[in-house]
């Protein structure tokens, strides 16, 4: 994987960069069936409020359905093409099983086209096999993990995630998220061997405005910049620096705020908190 540096024709061009996917992927053009519409809201709601702000105006795209539960049991899968998702950072693999079923999954890292992946309880344990936590051995690295058993995988899903599986306590395993985070989950709950491909995507610079434009991010707006009709920071003559501590548009404080409910029932399986940020 390499990552593409223009030359500065242009003040956009000099600062950004993009990977070249062609040395990855193998197919441009995604799988029919596994296409459903994508609406775009700008933000909105039903009612057409506007409830997630700086939202609107992306390129358009369609939605590949993927296998999130990885609950086909027992039936090999050979990989068909590694694709290129707009909804995702990572990459994804169309699996072709032997009943005749496609399917999408994310694609881990090291996994090509021609090789056999399988999930269940006889998949062995190398990248891009599914399992219960249970059956996976101790020390290996995984992704797409579950937090309850049947729902999906929900940790370990963005471009290069991989989660270290440390160690095994009573009927739960100990994971270490890539924020730092350690954490229990039960051990019926499923997770994908291996580490997630595209690992370099955060090296990237969308390097000029337009790039984060067809993301359908919009611009953002500083609160001092506002009336104060619109934000609790605004008015004023001239600039200022708001008159308050830092807060949002409805007067929560910004900063240094617990955003986790401490009452919260998950919070009994978290042995260490995520890392804070300097």
């Amino acid at each position: 994987m390499t990552i593409k540096y223009y030359k500065p024709t242009s003040p956009g061009r000099r600062q950004g960069s993009v990977i070249l996917h062609s040395e990855e992927l193998t197919r441009t053009r995604p799988e029919k069936s596994l296409l459903r519409k994508l609406p775009k809201t700008g933000g909105r709601n039903a009612h057409g409020h506007i409830t997630s702000w700086q939202r609107g105006g992306r390129a358009r795209r369609q939605y590949r359905l993927i296998d999130f539960k990885r609950d086909k049991e027992g039936v090999p899968a050979r990989v068909h093409s590694i694709e290129y998702d707009p909804n995702r950072t990572c990459y994804i693999a169309l699996l072709h099983y032997r009943d005749g079923e496609k399917r999408y999954i994310l694609a881990p890292r090291g996994v090509k086209p021609g090789m056999l992946l399988m999930s269940g309880p006889g998949a062995e344990p190398r990248d891009g096999n599914a399992n219960r936590l249970r059956d996976i051995p101790v020390g290996l690295v995984v992704h797409n993990v579950e937090l309850s058993p049947g729902r999906g995988g929900q940790l370990g899903r963005s471009a290069g995630s991989a989660i270290n599986y440390m160690a095994r306590e009573g009927e739960y395993a100990i994971l270490t998220l890539p924020s730092g985070e350690v954490r229990k989950v039960h051990l019926n709950c499923r997770a994908t061997i291996g580490a997630l491909s595209n690992p370099e995507h955060n090296l990237v610079k969308l390097g000029k405005a337009g790039r984060s434009r067809w993301k359908g991010r919009r611009p953002h707006v500083r609160g001092t910049a506002m009336n104060p009709v619109s934000h609790p920071m605004g008015g004023g003559e001239g600039r200022t620096k708001g008159g308050r501590h830092p807060c949002s548009a409805w007067g929560k404080l910004s900063k240094g705020g617990k955003t986790r409910n401490p009452r919260k029932t998950s919070s009994k399986y978290i042995l260490r908190r995520k890392k804070k940020r300097k």
